[in-house]
């Protein structure tokens, strides 16, 4: 029965056997090393999308710098100050005060009851939703308005801070450029 099987499909007998040698000789013969190995090809870097904690981060961050740069080269232009490093902790990104449609629905009710005794039942629920501008296939929100974000504290190092009266004016100039209260404010002298 066998032999009359190979002599009516000899050729695809010897094709699978082909296939199955191929498939062994395959696996034997495959390094896995090579499959698992890294290019060290300095051009292939892999590309990773941003997440929204890196892009926040990222954000503060530019905002310190702003601030630092813009802080130092303001006092170091007061008499009396000398070299300037400026240090401002941001406490998270800008907020952005979004437009809203607010529907509010007040219900009263009066109940009463057989003995004459009587109940009122207000209800209230309010419903906001954030208006949405269609251009094309982007929608987005209306911004009224972008808050700057709040400053949890500044670090001034200064020469010349060791003098009581600069020293006051670094803080008076640091509190009132960035609406920040003196007692976040640490102004040190530059060694």
């Amino acid at each position: 029965m066998l032999k009359s099987w190979l002599e009516k499909n000899g050729l695809i007998a010897l094709v699978l056997l082909v296939g199955v040698a191929f498939m062994i000789f395959g696996n034997i013969f495959h390094s896995p090393s090579s499959e698992n190995s890294e290019t060290t090809d300095e051009t292939a870097q892999p590309v990773f999308r941003q997440t929204d904690e890196e892009t926040k981060m990222k954000k503060i961050a530019d905002y310190e710098e702003r601030y630092e740069a813009q802080l130092k080269e303001a006092l170091e232009a007061i008499v009396g100050v000398g070299e300037v490093k400026v240090v401002v902790n941001v406490d998270a990104t800008e907020t952005k005060i979004l437009e809203k449609n607010q529907t509010i629905e007040k219900q009263k009710t009066t109940e009463e009851d057989k003995e004459g005794g009587k109940r009122n039942i207000e209800d209230s629920s309010t419903d906001e939703k954030v208006v949405i501008v269609r251009k094309g296939d982007e929608e987005t929100p209306i911004v009224l308005q972008t808050k700057k974000p709040e400053i949890r504290g500044v670090l001034v190092v200064a020469k010349g801070a060791e003098k009581i009266q600069i020293k006051k004016w670094i803080v008076e100039a640091v509190t009132r450029t960035l609406d920040v209260p003196s007692h976040r404010v640490a102004v040190l002298p530059k060694k």
